[in-house]
């Protein structure tokens, strides 16, 4: 099962979630070796490994192809700019100029190249990594180097590393723009995070939209609960949208976490909450299935 963890706004506690959900389910399946896999894919700033605190060893390089123009070949026929929807080539009187930044490494403008004058090269986009050795639970992470904009790209080469044995827990980026879907889209579960502010109702109601559109299944877990209104409960109620778990302003958790110690590990009642809430999951999708058959 893949279960993303996303929200309309940063700062709700999305990777609050879900570091404590996969902390949660990995300590009771240990007897089942690495079942459950964590993913940050949070890549221009990932942050789970500064409360796991693991090792990490480099996976793998992530690239895009980029052309390389030859003009001495090139007769400024226009194609390949004519082509490009990313305005990454320019056709000038006497030249072709590249702007490798806005390329999106579809190779188009090689293949359509009537002098053969385009071939590709590879730039840089990040790296994926993951923890050394034997980790519980088993983590990934991309790593967007500094700069880049091909945010996407480095999100959906981390997701090729999801075992589909095992259960997956994404820590998505936060908002409702392309890096979400790219982290949200072909996922079993969503779970938004959210703050009864009136910032957090707000953003809640983009992400409902955009987890809508995709038809994805989601819940809702409202964080910091007891601090604003009960507008977001409200809503959800009114939306027929389950809430799968209320966590407090609890002046405790808010320690740990600034402490970099998931909450979980020192407050262990909560394990019996995520677990029970991952329950809850299992059973909404159960009866997703069977409405689809």
């Amino acid at each position: 099962m893949k279960i993303a963890i996303a929200s309309g706004k940063g700062g709700t506690g999305k990777t609050t979630v879900s570091l404590n959900l996969a902390l949660s389910l990995s300590d009771v399946q240990l007897d089942v070796q690495l079942d459950v896999q964590l993913f940050d894919c949070d890549v221009e700033e990932p942050n789970c490994n500064l409360f796991l605190g693991f090792d990490l060893e480099k996976v793998e390089d992530v690239v895009c192809p980029v052309p390389v123009i030859d003009q001495e070949k090139c007769n400024i026929c226009r194609q390949c700019s004519d082509f490009c929807r990313y305005n990454a080539l320019a056709a000038l009187p006497t030249r072709v100029l590249f702007f490798p930044s806005l390329c999106h490494g579809c190779g188009g403008c090689a293949v359509l190249c009537p002098e053969k004058a385009i071939q590709e090269t590879h730039r840089s986009l990040g790296v994926i990594e993951k923890a050394k050795g034997k980790s519980s639970p088993e983590f990934y992470r991309g790593l967007l180097n500094i700069g880049e904009t091909m945010t996407s790209a480095v999100i959906k080469a981390l997701k090729k590393h999801i075992d589909s044995r095992k259960t997956a827990i994404l820590d998505a980026p936060p908002g409702t723009s392309c890096p979400v879907i790219a982290s949200v889209d072909d996922v079993d579960y969503c779970v938004l995070v959210t703050e009864s502010t009136l910032f957090g109702f707000h953003d809640l109601k983009l992400a409902v939209g955009v987890v809508r559109a995709l038809k994805v299944p989601f819940g809702v877990i409202i964080n910091r609960w007891g601090l604003g209104d009960s507008r977001v409960e409200e809503y959800c109620k009114a939306e027929g949208i389950p809430v799968l778990l209320k966590i407090p302003n609890d002046l405790r958790i808010a320690e740990l976490y600034s402490r970099g110690i998931p909450f979980v590990r020192e407050m262990p009642e909560w394990k019996e909450k995520f677990l029970d809430m991952f329950e809850a999951i299992k059973l909404q999708l159960a009866g997703v299935e069977e409405e689809i058959t």
